[in-house]
């Protein structure tokens, strides 16, 4: 006898299938992500503000040196917007934060070249992907820029373009791939991997080794340390400090990638670590030379910042003010040891980046909040400060090795091919005049 199914209830039998089927299809929607407006109108104006250091960047430096250089100066930092901008586009973002290749040297994913793969992607941030590609072209534009201020009055333009294109390309790429990309090997080390928030290799050490190597390679300004070289605009410079202050809230709070705890983390402890900077720095001053300076100031500050840089998500307000401390007095004097070596690092590049973030890398250990080791001792039991400070550590050694290597191959290549310092005559006439046809300050034309 054959049973007949009513109609009603074939459905009924056909459950299982259509359940086991809807599987994947509702594990795929999951990956969607929903576009989370708050956070990417704080990404937005955390790339914003980044950008904005660039001209207060320039505006630093522009007031430090002479007054026939003072444009010269200032164009190497925006060099920096127009090279790197384009760079980045193109396939910086690829080499930076696509799929390791060449053994984990660098990423590369050629759907990311020209930003293709992109257009309409929402990450797991809840994000757009080109605010974050954005955001984190504003690093590779701003590293490059510092390194400016280490060579500052007697490079040639022509050799700053093709320097930082090539530079950009062979240090900051591996080394941003290497620390910030899911699989770089400094990201992944140990238990939580190389503790750097914000770039304090990245961007700091990075920088400030870089531009030492290229001042020792391309040799001291002609009169120096014997020939005075005033600041040509300390107001100026201070404007800049400023700017860069209220810049690094983005610079740091942006670098949570989100609109949270971590940000608001992270935007205190870089007010309260540039504070303590620039108050230590006036304080020795005042104490040594009976007298606080306004670049002192601006020195302090600059110190604090990049001190907490690699540390602003995982301290509290007591370790950001030691930080800023620590930082200011090595500063300090790290830039008395310059000038007893004589070694020419113009407006002191290592001075207080290399060293500050140095600094700022290996002593966040010491000062990690307690609700971190927490996190981090459910993933791998016993981690403790120890082995983060071994992390720490080779991180910065790896960091400063990598980036002198390649920033004196670099350097070579470039100088051969195109030449990277100016003649004698053009260094006495000055940049601006010689180079871009242009004066600064029109002090002959008073109309």
């Amino acid at each position: 006898m054959i049973r007949k199914t009513l109609p009603g209830k074939r459905w009924l039998r056909c459950l299982p299938l259509l359940l086991l089927a809807a599987i994947p299809a509702m594990a795929h929607e999951n990956t969607h992500y929903v576009n989370d407006s708050g956070a990417t109108a704080w990404m937005l104006t955390s790339t914003t503000l980044v950008l904005l250091m660039v001209p207060g960047l320039a505006m630093f430096y522009g007031g430090l040196v002479r007054t026939k250089n003072v444009l010269g100066t200032m164009m190497h930092s925006f060099a920096a917007l127009a090279v790197i901008g384009v760079l980045w586009a193109i396939l910086g973002y690829a080499l930076c934060f696509g799929k390791s290749s060449l053994h984990g040297f660098i990423g590369w994913d050629r759907s990311l070249m020209w930003l293709n793969s992109i257009d309409d992607t929402i990450m797991s941030a809840n994000i757009p992907e080109y605010v974050y590609a954005m955001f984190q072209g504003k690093f590779a534009i701003i590293t490059p820029a510092v390194i400016a201020g280490a060579v500052a009055e007697r490079i040639t333009f022509k050799g700053w373009m093709a320097f930082i294109a090539l530079w950009f390309l062979v240090v900051y790429a591996p080394l941003c791939h290497w620390v910030w990309a899911p699989d770089g090997w400094l990201f992944n080390m140990g238990a939580r991997g190389l503790i750097d928030f914000a770039g304090g290799t990245v961007v700091e050490i990075c920088s400030g080794v870089s531009g030492l190597t290229l001042a020792l390679y391309i040799g001291a300004r002609h009169g120096y340390p014997k020939t005075a070289m005033p600041p040509n605009n300390l107001t100026m410079t201070l404007i800049g400090a400023g700017l860069l202050w209220v810049g690094w809230f983005g610079f740091n709070a942006g670098s949570s990638v989100a609109s949270n705890l971590d940000t608001a983390r992270a935007l205190c402890m870089t007010q309260v670590a540039a504070a303590a900077g620039a108050l230590t720095w006036v304080l020795i001053e005042s104490v040594r030379d009976e007298h606080a300076t306004s670049l002192g100031m601006a020195s302090g500050i600059l110190a604090g910042l990049v001190a907490i840089t690699p540390a602003a998500g995982v301290v509290k307000v007591s370790g950001a003010v030691a930080l800023g401390v620590a930082a200011s007095i090595a500063c300090y004097y790290m830039i008395q040891v310059k000038n007893k070596l004589g070694y020419d690092d113009s407006l002191d590049v290592f001075g207080v980046h290399g060293v500050a973030g140095i600094v700022g890398t290996i002593l966040l250990t010491f000062f990690i909040r307690p609700s971190w080791w927490a996190e981090a001792g459910h993933r791998v039991v016993g981690w403790g400060l120890t082995q983060q400070l071994k992390v720490q550590t080779i991180g910065v050694a790896a960091t400063i090795a990598f980036t002198a290597v390649g920033t004196l191959i670099v350097a070579f290549i470039i100088d051969k091919l195109i030449g990277l310092r100016v003649s004698e005559s053009v260094e006495k006439t000055g940049l601006d005049h010689d180079i871009h046809g242009e004066r600064g300050y029109n002090l002959t034309n008073l109309n």
